[in-house]
């Protein structure tokens, strides 16, 4: 094992403390593994704590995982993922997916996953079958003490009706409503009083789950009724009430997670709108979103329609998103990609050049093209706000296929 000492300046010290690094002097370790051909991998630069004054300053640094897609449907005859909303489950997460997951027939069903890295994904399987409806998809998962719970949209609501919203609960992530796998029915529509356009609501991909103080948040959006975000709540995750309108923008919410900063309450709503574009929102009493951020563009013509969006979280920490999205308009050819927070990482060689980022792998490394031969060079190592920095290390001798970690 290989050790580089770093020059933390004093100037960004109080910055270094404010991350979850040690206030100590960091180090640069060379690891065993290797990296592929070409490349020098980066570890250890994953995201720290939620700080909603950078995601206030859109000055966050958001790197797509170099794989493309991060996970692809299973080989069959329709093959279209989407829709993932990922669950922290002790030390793995668990991934849920609506998808026609190499099936025979395209009738979208809920699927799981679950991975301790993102680097590989395990034990897929069906977890909620359509049964009654056309399409059971746009899940939306909660892990409690209780066990996890999950809202869908499922279509039609009766014969000749439109999307509604559908609820199951499970005592360990894989068996719903008591069943594994689960075959959707009528008795698993929620109802709502106080939304005026509930009888003709299309409530279509937009329903956001949040479990707080006790009560079920419901966000969701409605195509009868277009152009904002609304609330509902609930005791029992079966009958809720109309809280209000809370965003006014024509967008379909699909993830809201809230973070506690400084013993204040943050909310982070996730939005798509079948387009190139992903956007955020902020609030500080989850009632109230006074805009939307620009989250994210398309990486390329593979991803050029996103559909769905779900954040990767881990209490305070939120490390990154998943999204459906695929090459056509028609919507039919999803894979799920990955977009990553990370601290950034700049390699500047002795002639001057900056070696290219080819991206994520996972939440925890970044990857960089390298110049056959390897080269001498400074990385420096910036908080993932891509501004302050925390440290450089100087005339480190970088060959390609090493890896690295970067640590306290």
């Amino acid at each position: 094992m290989h050790t580089v000492g770093w020059a933390l300046p004093a100037s960004a010290l109080l910055a270094f403390l404010s991350t979850v690094w040690a206030p100590c002097a960091p180090i640069l370790v060379a690891i065993d593994e290797q990296a592929p051909a070409g490349t020098v991998d980066i570890q250890g630069v994953a995201a720290g704590a939620f700080r909603p004054d950078w995601w206030e300053a859109e000055t966050l640094n958001w790197v797509f995982d170099a794989r493309s897609p991060v996970l692809a449907p299973r080989e069959g005859p329709l093959r279209n993922i989407y829709a993932p909303t990922i669950v922290r489950d002790g030390d793995r997460w668990r991934i849920y997916y609506g998808a026609w997951d190499g099936v025979d027939t395209g009738n979208d069903r809920i699927y799981t996953t679950w991975t301790e890295d993102f680097l590989s994904f395990h034990d897929r399987q069906m977890v909620i079958d359509h049964g009654v409806y056309i399409h059971v998809c746009n899940c939306c998962a909660v892990r409690t003490p209780e066990g996890f719970r999950m809202v869908c949209t499922a279509y039609p609501h009766r014969e000749g009706g439109l999307n509604r919203p559908v609820a199951y609960s499970s005592p360990d992530g894989l068996t719903w409503n008591g069943a594994l796998p689960h075959v959707a029915g009528y008795g698993d529509l929620v109802e709502m009083t106080g939304y005026a356009n509930w009888e003709n609501a299309d409530i279509n991909g937009m329903n956001a789950l949040l479990y707080e103080d006790g009560k079920w948040r419901l966000y969701f959006g409605d195509f009868r009724n277009f152009g904002q975000v609304h609330r509902a709540s609930s005791a029992d995750l079966t009958s809720f009430s109309y809280d209000g309108p809370v965003l006014d923008a024509a967008v379909a919410v699909n993830d809201v997670k809230r973070f506690e900063v400084g013993g204040e309450a943050w909310y982070l709503m996730a939005a798509h709108m079948n387009g190139d574009t992903l956007w955020y929102a902020l609030s500080r009493d989850g009632t109230s979103f006074a805009r939307r951020y620009e989250l994210t563009r398309c990486r390329s013509e593979a991803d050029r329609y996103m559909v769905a969006v779900g954040w990767v979280t881990d209490g305070e920490r939120l490390y990154g998103l998943l999204y459906g999205a695929g090459a056509t308009p028609h919507l039919n050819e999803n894979r799920i990609f990955a977009k990553w927070l990370q601290k950034r990482v700049e390699v500047t060689l002795e002639d001057g050049s900056v070696p290219e980022t080819l991206g994520a792998v996972g939440p925890d490394t970044v990857r960089l093209a390298l110049p056959q031969g390897g080269a001498k060079g400074t990385l420096r190592v910036y908080a993932e706000d891509g501004e302050t920095v925390l440290g450089e290390v100087a005339d480190v001798t970088w060959r390609p296929g090493q890896r690295w970690r970067v640590a306290p």
